[in-house]
């Protein structure tokens, strides 16, 4: 099968169930399992993980302990599954309102707002470009064939062995996680600073198997941008920095952590936004032509469409949209409200809600269209988060005119991170969605069913969010936001996104934002872009985005998910040594395959894992009103739990990647 063609006959024919009641009760089951392990991971380390995957294996099994189902009905669970994988993504921005002390905590009813307006948007979005850009086009949409071989894999396996290794890694990780996290008798990375002449290098990684997880998904090729930017933030600019400008007053670790916050990561941001401006700019002629096509060919429900080109009509979609804007003013107005605005609270709202609705757009299309050609992984989501973020940090002054009163500065910033916030999360499930829409014309499902779908799983979604964030933040709390009564300020969530957008938001709204470290970055993005389209033409993956992500996280999270994307690819180079003396290379590719399926599953479930026991943990530290309530060991074990944590973490490798280069008793056969 050409997952290239839009002509390709589908798998699924006949008449068989897609939307059950029963598949949509599963659903939004996963959905919350999945939306509280991204959230915990995304809060933690900056990076999420689809979930599309994992929730057709669990769907699978959970199935056949029903009795079995069709394809497109597991196909229907992990499309509503997806949004946890994309709706999270609202993190990158939202948590910046409560560290600039704008809220104390995540209020129901905003949060839920901005997430189920946003992602509501986002599927009203995608459907008119569905026939421009999924079944009228010829990209690739990597991910979604992906996630149709899984589930036509998974069917004939009926979701067993890959369910059990999913459970398997989850108990494993999350037992690790336990022990780390919970008792504090495992240390969680080794971390240290070396200063050499007045220049401080930082060094050190991570002990977590659900990082690695993260770098395994990914793969080599973003790993190695991951690491570009390490080199460049702790092995060239912190240590010029840091020489350039010494402070006896401080060790030499504080002093790398302060430069690298207060300067290095602003490089990142601007690497960052360079190459989110150039995904756009380069695809606003493929973005105009996919509109033209879909409002030439907007489809519907009716019988004279083929069942597999049915989707939501068009005139619902833009009745729909036109009826968001209402509530979605009503948000940003209520937010203006606070603020002695006068006349312009009415003005802003609106203006506020027109911005949202076409840059929210024009992000939506640019998304999906990279989604297409790369994976829904490449598509510029911080690139996105930064650029509205400067661009309405910048636009608001000039609108306010200085008439938002003495917290002017504060609604500007909170401003910002509101829109910003609204704008990610429509950029998110646009492209979740159409990726979704891949993966059912494979098996040839029915758009508006998957369409409905998605919509259930935004609204389940948006609607736990809000308890989850503030469990965690009551829990854990973030770094720079103050501290409640009992929290343990070592296990702060970085909240690395949010911090950045906050930290540049509050920047150029003070004026103080240092400026030449972001044009040093952006300088930097162009040779990065130059080389990722040069090295694009050779078949060779590096992307620029990345390569900024690789400045702004902490350095023990990009380290640990370096080794996962290194493992990936050693893995996978051991495999094919073992299988060499094969006579086919099909067979071999076979095999090669089937074990990556086997790697993501693992993967997915050390994610699951980690992340749920973290989840259940905060439960029980905000019940218990202080952190760390089930710890046994105290600080000092720390150095014996840094050893023990060290062993595990070797060992968990080593299993993981023997499992992932074996090849499976029957996979050469298939």
């Amino acid at each position: 099968m050409d997952a290239r063609s839009p002509t390709t006959k589908p798998q699924a024919q006949g008449n068989q169930a897609e939307l059950t009641l029963r598949g949509v009760a599963l659903g939004a089951g996963i959905t919350v399992i999945f939306m509280a392990a991204n959230l915990y991971m995304g809060l933690k380390t900056g990076m999420t993980f689809s979930s599309s995957i994992p929730a057709a294996m669990i769907s699978m099994g959970a199935f056949r302990l029903m009795g079995g189902a069709g394809i497109l009905e597991n196909n229907i669970v992990q499309t509503q599954a997806s949004a946890a994988g994309t709706l999270c993504n609202v993190i990158l921005a939202l948590p910046g309102l409560v560290l600039i002390g704008h809220w104390h905590g995540f209020p129901f009813w905003q949060t839920t707002a901005v997430c189920l307006l946003g992602g509501l948007l986002g599927v009203a979005f995608s459907i008119p470009l569905r026939r421009a850009l999924v079944s009228g086009s010829d990209l690739p949409y990597p991910e979604g064939v992906a996630a149709a071989e899984v589930l036509r894999t998974g069917q004939q396996d009926a979701g067993g062995q890959g369910l059990r290794d999913l459970l398997g890694a989850a108990a494993a990780a999350g037992t690790i996680g336990l022990a780390t996290t919970g008792l504090r008798i495992l240390g969680d990375g080794l971390n240290g600073a070396i200063g050499l002449g007045g220049a401080v290098f930082r060094i050190g990684t991570g002990f977590s198997l659900a990082l690695v997880g993260v770098g395994y998904l990914v793969g080599i090729g973003a790993c190695l941008a991951l690491l570009t930017g390490v080199l460049i933030a702790w092995g060239i600019a912190v240590p010029v920095l840091t020489a350039l400008s010494p402070d006896p007053g401080q060790s030499a670790a504080d002093a790398a952590e302060a430069i690298w916050s207060g300067q290095v990561r602003l490089i990142g941001a601007g690497i960052i936004a360079v190459g989110g401006l150039w995904t756009v700019a380069s695809l606003a002629r493929p973005i105009l032509g996919s509109i033209r096509a879909a409002l030439s060919g907007s489809g519907g429900l009716g019988k004279d469409h083929p069942r597999e080109e049915r989707d939501l009509p068009i005139t619902w979609v833009a009745g729909a949209t036109l009826a968001l804007c209402v509530p979605l003013a009503i948000l940003f107005g209520s937010y203006a409200g606070a603020a002695d605005l006068g006349g312009l609270t009415i003005g802003l709202a609106v203006g506020a809600t027109l911005f949202a609705v076409l840059f929210g757009f024009l992000m939506a299309a640019a998304c999906g269209y990279l989604a297409g050609l790369l994976g829904s992984s490449s598509s510029p989501i911080s690139g996105i988060g930064i650029l509205t973020t400067m661009v309405t940090a910048l636009l608001l002054p000039l609108i306010l005119g200085g008439t938002a009163g003495p917290e002017g500065d504060r609604f500007v910033t909170g401003m910002a991170l509101l829109l910003t916030a609204v704008i990610i999360t429509t950029s998110s499930i646009a492209n979740d969605n159409l990726q979704d829409l891949k993966t059912g014309q494979v098996l040839g499902a029915t758009p508006w069913h998957q369409q409905v779908a998605l919509i259930i799983g935004v609204g389940v979604g948006a609607v736990v969010i809000a308890p989850l964030l503030s469990l965690l933040y009551e829990a854990y709390g973030f770094i720079g936001a103050p501290a409640r009564a009992g929290q343990d300020a070592a296990s702060a969530m970085p909240a690395p996104q949010a911090a950045l957008m906050t930290q540049i938001a509050n920047g150029i709204t003070h004026g103080v934002l240092p400026w030449r470290m972001v044009l040093i970055g952006a300088g930097l993005g162009v040779v990065l872009v130059a080389a990722e389209a040069w090295l694009k033409r050779r078949n060779l993956t590096f992307p620029a985005l990345t390569v900024g992500i690789g400045m702004y996280l902490p350095l023990s999270v990009e380290m640990t998910i370096a080794i996962g994307g290194v493992l990936g690819w050693a893995a996978e180079r051991r495999l094919r040594a073992r299988l060499r003396g094969a006579r086919a290379d099909p067979a071999v590719d076979r095999a090669v395959s089937a074990a990556r399926r086997r790697g993501v599953l693992l993967a997915s479930g050390f994610l699951v894992g980690e992340s749920c026991v973290g989840v259940l943990l905060a439960g029980t530290d905000f019940l218990a009103g202080h952190s760390g309530v089930i710890a046994v060991a105290g600080p000092d074990f720390a150095p014996y739990a840094t050893g023990l944590g060290l062993a595990v973490f070797l060992a968990g490798l080593a299993v993981y990647l023997r499992m992932v280069s074996t090849p499976e008793p029957d996979s050469r056969r298939r």
